[in-house]
């Protein structure tokens, strides 16, 4: 079984809220690939496509900050962000705590200044302006109005190919299903997709693999159980090679 990653982040402080200008050095345990060793929904698919390259989990709590009810965006653009500092995109400066996500959204001049240590949410369009400056890797956009049935028709294969060429986790978010995900992988056969979604709604003490696929937060769910009336929103960075 694979241990915790130990990574030491400057991660701008504890407490309630993202403040600004705080900052605290720690060593923080998250978990690597909190995918690995789940069982594939369907006994023989038709089509498989997961991630390549390792990442780390963000969830809700993981460092210090309650960010439960609005965080959930700026935990899976961490997600995503650590796939890309591990797998050789490295970012512009420290690690994109909270209150450097914010300060970016602002320095783009994309949110107001009162937007810094604010507890407003953000979704798939500021993930991917976040990712390009932080990362310089930009992101492709996909809009799914017709529910979880479009995301059946047109989004699967979508995902499909997005693994195949770039191999970098996806975020998905939606209106009326307005909770981020991460997507680590899509699964299609006969009956159709299942999407590997890593749920960063975990709110407690340091997890275990185990106990994250068992109570749901990472796990194969079946498009045609989301939302029937939510349009979705897909963010893929869009990388030049595959992780190696």
């Amino acid at each position: 079984l694979e241990k915790n990653f130990e990574q030491e982040i400057d991660w701008g402080g504890g407490g309630g809220g993202p403040e600004e200008g705080a900052t605290s050095q720690e060593k923080l345990s998250l978990l690597k690939n909190v995918h690995s060793g789940l069982p594939d929904p369907l006994p023989h698919p038709v089509k498989r496509s997961v991630i390549e390259g390792d990442y780390l989990y963000f969830h809700y709590g993981c460092d210090g900050q309650d960010d439960r009810g609005w965080g959930c965006g700026y935990r899976t653009v961490q997600t995503l962000s650590s796939w890309l500092r591990m797998n050789g995109f490295p970012a512009r400066g420290p690690a994109p705590t909270l209150p450097r996500i914010q300060q970016a959204l602002v320095s783009m001049q994309d949110k107001p200044d009162s937007f810094r240590g604010s507890r407003d949410w953000i979704g798939t369009f500021e993930a991917s302006l976040v990712l390009d400056f932080i990362h310089d890797v930009p992101c492709k956009l996909v809009h799914v109005r017709g529910g979880a049935a479009e995301l059946e028709r047109v989004a699967a294969e979508e995902l499909h190919r997005h693994f195949h060429v770039h191999g970098s986790p996806v975020m998905m978010g939606g209106d009326r299903d307005n909770s981020s995900k991460g997507i680590v992988g899509v699964c299609t056969g006969a009956g159709g997709s299942h999407l590997l979604v890593v749920d960063p709604h975990y709110y407690g003490g340091p997890p275990e693999r185990a106990e994250l696929q068992r109570r749901g937060w990472v796990a194969w769910r079946r498009v045609s159980s989301l939302d029937q009336d939510s349009f979705y929103n897909l963010c893929m960075p869009q990388t030049t090679r595959k992780s190696t």
